[in-house]
């Protein structure tokens, strides 16, 4: 499978992507959690079925130390045991942050609620930006049929 073209190797996109990449670097040295961090990466490219980010966000993760079990369950985090309280309320409002369109009142107040019992106020700018973030980079990845399989761990930086 190719790519409808070749995004990486565009000099335009290199622009795009080095202000999306600057807001994803402020992220993830903000006070978020690492592994709630990828843990919505993966979540959220899930639900937007962009293989490229979820192969690299799992690897990454792995890399970084995150067990097998927590990350084959992250599409069903509901339902294990696995999680934190913390990382659950960070789950539920990237997959409402996620589904926007699926919803008509967007993020519940009592998904946010659950976030802000949580997470201070700049974990808070940080996740919410990290939701944004994450689904743009799908969003490239998808529409340009990015193959996924082949990222090794710290490719990109």
């Amino acid at each position: 499978m190719d790519s409808r073209l070749n995004y990486f190797g565009n000099a335009l996109a290199a622009k795009v992507l080095k202000h999306i990449n600057s807001a994803s670097k402020v992220v993830s040295d903000s006070g978020l959690p690492a592994a709630t961090q990828e843990l919505v990466k993966i979540r959220a490219s899930q639900i937007n079925g962009c293989g490229f980010c979820t192969d690299m966000h799992t690897k990454d993760a792995v890399a970084a130390g995150e067990t097998p079990v927590r990350l084959n369950l992250v599409a069903a985090w509901r339902e294990a045991t696995v999680f934190t309280e913390a990382e659950r309320a960070a789950l539920e409002l990237a997959e409402q942050g996620t589904r926007i369109a699926d919803a008509a009142g967007g993020v519940t107040d009592e998904a946010w609620a659950n976030a802000a019992k949580h997470y201070d106020e700049d974990q808070l700018v940080a996740l919410i930006s990290l939701i944004a973030v994450i689904n743009s980079y799908n969003r490239i990845n998808v529409i340009n049929q990015q193959p996924a399989g082949s990222y090794q761990p710290g490719q990109f930086g």
